[in-house]
């Protein structure tokens, strides 16, 4: 075998970093790779605003690099400036003791729509031994809330450390994982899903889960709740 230049190694280096590819994320051999995005800097809120409003938001921060609602301070979700349709979304999340976010999609603005539980769908979390209050199985972290429960194969690690989540959704095609696992997947609009719909939580929101692209949500709920290396890449 011949031995690489220092020339030639300096440039497979460069053409490398040319690929950005957040932590942790598989390389493909699909010769349509997409890029994946980050959604959060980890300076400051730059692309994201309160839900339904303009303006500075006041009640999410930048904390050591994180993305963090400290509960206590009311202003509601944040949402991310751009809408998206198909796409593989993964973050980096921890809560308090007693605390309940979650992440949502193909959330709709319109003042119509007080929250954004209204339209999107919602990954839940929340701190599934310390609430409370009783918790159905419906309401607990990895859920699609109100809709789908977790297999198995979920394991939470303990209240303030870090978890990493992912939801897949690609032309109706759902998944939720968490922490390397998958641990759901159901087909949106389906009539197992329908039926879900129209028996459950949302059977008088007609607008629930119906929209097929919209903004992603990050819910504000009281507690402290912290994000970080948030990425998407669009399907």
């Amino acid at each position: 075998m011949k031995k690489l230049s220092i020339l030639s190694i300096a440039l497979i280096l460069l053409g490398l970093q040319a690929f950005k590819i957040p932590p942790n994320k598989p390389v493909t051999s699909s010769s349509k790779i997409k890029t994946w995005k980050s959604l959060f800097d980890g300076k400051t809120l730059a692309g994201w605003h309160n839900y339904n409003r303009k303006g500075e938001v006041k009640n999410w921060i930048v904390e050591d690099g994180s993305l963090v609602c400290p509960g206590g301070i009311e202003g509601g979700d944040i949402v991310t400036d751009k809408q998206y349709a198909n796409f593989e979304l993964s973050w980096d999340w921890k809560i308090e003791k007693g605390a309940n976010s979650g992440v949502l999609y193909h959330v709709v603005e319109d003042p119509k729509f007080p929250y954004t539980s209204e339209t999107g769908p919602e990954y839940q979390i929340i701190d599934d031994l310390g609430w409370p209050e009783k918790l159905e199985d419906w309401q607990k972290t990895g859920c699609d809330y109100a809709m789908h429960l977790p297999n198995n194969n979920k394991k939470l690690m303990p209240v303030g450390e870090w978890n990493t989540s992912k939801i897949i959704f690609n032309k109706g095609h759902v998944e939720h994982w968490l922490n390397g696992k998958k641990i759901l997947s159901f087909t949106a609009w389906d009539a197992d899903w329908n039926k879900k719909k129209a028996e459950g939580k949302w059977k008088d929101h007609p607008d629930y889960g119906t929209a097929k692209t919209g903004v992603i949500a990050l819910q504000e709920h009281g507690k402290k709740t912290f994000y970080k290396n948030i990425w998407i890449k669009e399907l």
